[in-house]
């Protein structure tokens, strides 16, 4: 049996990463519809969207001009890290900044 790899050309994958921004933000959007206790507002999603597709970004970013594996996984991890990071500031403000949340 033939191995056969599916290749992603790298526009494919930029189009996943903008798809994937915009189901990530339909789960709060849903989630509203049937509870009282996802309250956001428009800026929220602004904010979410900003950062997710932001951090998709900067990772394809890395993909595209990064050739080591091992570089680009430490890279796009260190990018993930910061993005759980600053969520984190502004859902509950670990960190005490002004943009903390709630």
């Amino acid at each position: 049996m033939e191995n056969k790899l599916i290749k992603i050309t790298p526009n494919q994958r930029l189009a996943i990463i903008v798809g994937l921004v915009g189901v990530l933000l339909l789960v709060p959007f849903v989630a509203m519809q049937f509870t009282d206790g996802v309250k956001w507002d428009a800026f929220d999603f602004i904010a979410a969207g900003v950062l997710l597709l932001g951090t998709g970004l900067l990772c394809e970013l890395v993909l595209r001009l990064v050739r080591s594996t091992k570089h680009r996984v430490v890279l796009c991890g260190v990018l993930l890290i910061i993005l759980f990071l600053v969520w984190a500031e502004l859902a509950v403000g670990v960190f005490g900044t002004r943009f903390a949340g709630s």
